[in-house]
């Protein structure tokens, strides 16, 4: 289950981004969703029911995508808007992805790259035009039903989505679960376009900098603010951070090659030295 208010001012987009958001959660343990329940609030005395028919149809052309039907939902009178679904979906026990499976020597394979939380907040203050916008906004509407069936391909058995803990706090969840540390090379991470920029403007969502102080990362080298807060950065829809063997990786690339994932970047591996993520230079 997840909802939010809006991050964009297109209500279809939004709703779009809401419903694969919602289906990621299921995506990240090897599940095929089987239907969706509606969660809203609406300020109705001060916005349009139109604009939520709006967000709504957003939505159902993404769960259409998935093929994972609406069935209801629940709405109440809230003073700002939010939109969300809860999701249920099927797996086999057998093939389940968990994020404490993990195993020293895995290497950390990224579906998406990373920057959601920043763009979306320059976006707040019109400081990003549209088009910069856009690469944003076709990460988050990207379900990640295909980075899921590349990794059930090649074996992998442990992954996690990467959504509002950022790319360090989902990767200490894996690593603290599995009882092993982890690493990530900071050159190897793919950034949506002007992310870079707009952290070095200091521009970033307060969840960013709340994560960054939760991660106690360990910093190998020398590293700016703007770049630490990357790293931290809340995401919405994001990718799926997968562990692979090593003797797996090439398949995985392979089918994450085919599924047209937005990248399939090795950024790092676990390790097993438990202990805060290393993030080198």
């Amino acid at each position: 289950m997840d909802f939010f208010t809006p991050i964009v001012d297109d209500a279809a987009t939004w709703g779009a981004i809401a419903a694969a958001n919602a289906l990621s959660d299921v995506y990240a343990m090897g599940g095929r969703p089987l239907f969706a329940l509606n969660l809203v609030g609406w300020p109705r005395a001060t916005l349009p029911f139109s604009l939520l028919a709006d967000a709504l149809a957003g939505a159902a052309r993404v769960m259409a995508q998935a093929q994972c039907p609406m069935v209801g939902g629940h709405s109440i009178d809230d003073l700002e808007p939010k939109l969300g679904m809860a999701v249920i979906g099927e797996a086999h026990p057998d093939s389940l992805l968990v994020n404490s499976a993990g195993n020293p020597g895995d290497l950390l394979v990224l579906t998406k790259p990373i920057g959601t939380g920043i763009l979306t907040t320059a976006a707040k203050g019109q400081l990003v035009s549209e088009e910069a916008l856009a690469p944003a906004i076709r990460s988050m509407t990207m379900l990640n039903d295909g980075a899921m069936r590349a990794a059930l391909a090649a074996g992998v058995r442990c992954a996690t989505d990467v959504t509002g803990f950022g790319l360090l706090g989902h990767l200490r969840h894996i690593a603290d679960a599995s009882g092993v540390g982890a690493e990530i090379s900071w050159g190897t991470l793919p950034l949506l376009p002007r992310v870079h920029e707009l952290a070095e403007r200091g521009i970033a969502p307060g969840g960013t900098t709340r994560n960054l102080e939760a991660a106690a990362a360990e910093w190998v080298g020398e590293f700016t603010m703007a770049e630490k807060l990357i790293a931290c950065d809340a995401q919405t829809s994001g990718g799926l951070l997968l562990a692979v063997a090593p003797a797996g990786l090439d398949a995985l690339l392979a089918g994450l090659a085919r599924e047209q994932t937005l990248t399939a970047a090795v950024i790092g591996r676990l390790t097993d030295a438990p202990g805060p993520v290393r993030v080198v230079r």
